[in-house]
């Protein structure tokens, strides 16, 4: 199933609280917590992941390997024949496809997975085993998730070349089933991952400011806000979707009433003029579109809310507490994250972000 963010994912079926502590030591550095014991209860179509493939080509079991890619592919792959002599090879240009696919839907909702190695992605490019993953707010590149990743190794914009790094593992696990000319093709297929990530790239970013059709400089209109965007530190989710509710009047004054508050933060750099100009114009190009066209066909992909760290610390302190109505309100929220709501405007979710957010850390025992 796909998140209400349009991205495919395993799904939290239940959630059971238990009055039984647990010790943790959620940073690693010997500082012991107790905590409230839960267990979350996940599905999936698919657990099996490259890393399921892999250890049975390290250990020699070619015989096991060899059934469980032909079960994936007959329960998962229907589309693929069993009978094909180059299932394998067609099996692992669709993993690749929809892999770019996966991980350039991240990008565009500024989702960062967290510990992305080849244990946690999925053989049908599910989005699961994401742990201290996180919502990149200020946009940066090197943004993570993770406190423990101390080298930034799964950063939000590592995300595609650790896709294509899990990739190469696939391959290597997929290695002693194929022919010579087999493992030929499906290298050229690997070769052509950069190309299929950056055009969905592209597509979702076009799609996110509005633009219809295809022209030549759309790319670099992109990437001129996304540099704006990391020089000023401005919110990632929010100036995407100020930028589907402002006018185009406003937006070419440039003077932003407190709501506004992210595309104020963007107009304080030097060159905020010179973009809104290329996008001014990009966008009156577009024959017999409105103010109202524009702006329903952008809200509908850019999120008005995303589950923030704070957001979720906030529904913690108070469960922890056994109050679950954030919980309830975060879940209500999040089903609907394009739709403006009442309750979700009050508890400040579409808000700055408070200066306590920017203390909180995550780890795979947070």
């Amino acid at each position: 199933t796909h998140t209400h963010t349009h991205t495919y994912t395993s799904r939290a079926l239940s959630l059971v609280v238990s009055e039984e502590p647990v010790w943790r030591d959620p940073f690693y550095n010997g500082s012991v917590i107790k905590e409230r014991g839960a267990v979350v209860l996940r599905l999936a179509k698919s657990w099996f992941r490259i890393g399921s493939l892999e250890i049975l080509t390290r250990t020699g079991e070619l015989d096991v390997l060899r059934t469980l890619l032909d079960f994936v592919i007959k329960e998962h792959f229907k589309s693929i024949a069993t009978n094909d002599p180059d299932k394998y090879v067609v099996f692992f240009s669709r993993v690749l496809n929809e892999t770019a696919h996966l991980i350039a839907h991240w990008m565009s909702v500024g989702f960062a997975h967290g510990v992305c190695n080849t244990d946690n992605f999925s053989l049908l490019s599910i989005t699961f085993h994401y742990g201290p993953f996180g919502f990149m707010e200020s946009y940066d590149p090197n943004f993570v998730p993770n406190t423990s990743d101390d080298e930034g190794r799964y950063s939000i914009g590592a995300q595609a070349n650790v896709g294509l790094f899990n990739l190469q593992k696939l391959l290597e696990a997929l290695k002693p089933l194929l022919t010579s000319d087999q493992l030929s093709q499906s290298q050229q297929i690997l070769r052509e991952y950069p190309q299929i990530y950056h055009q969905r790239f592209h597509e979702l970013f076009k799609a996110k400011l509005g633009f219809l059709g295809n022209e030549e400089k759309d790319s670099y209109v992109i990437a001129f806000l996304l540099k704006l965007m990391e020089d000023t530190g401005a919110d990632f989710t929010m100036t995407f979707r100020q930028l589907s509710e402002v006018t185009l009047s406003r937006l070419q004054k440039g003077s932003f009433a407190p709501s506004l508050w992210a595309l104020s933060d963007l107009s304080s750099h030097k060159h905020f003029r010179d973009w809104v100009q290329l996008y001014l114009q990009r966008l009156s190009r577009i024959m017999s579109d409105s103010d109202e066209e524009r702006q329903h066909r952008m809200q509908g992909v850019n999120p008005r809310y995303v589950l923030r760290n704070w957001m979720a610390e906030s529904a913690i302190r108070k469960a922890e507490k056994n109050d679950f109505s954030e919980v309830t309100l975060l879940q209500k929220t999040l089903m609907e994250p394009f739709m403006e709501q009442e309750e979700a405007e009050r508890a400040g979710y579409a808000t700055k972000p408070p200066s306590w957010a920017q203390q909180l850390r995550v780890s795979c025992s947070s």
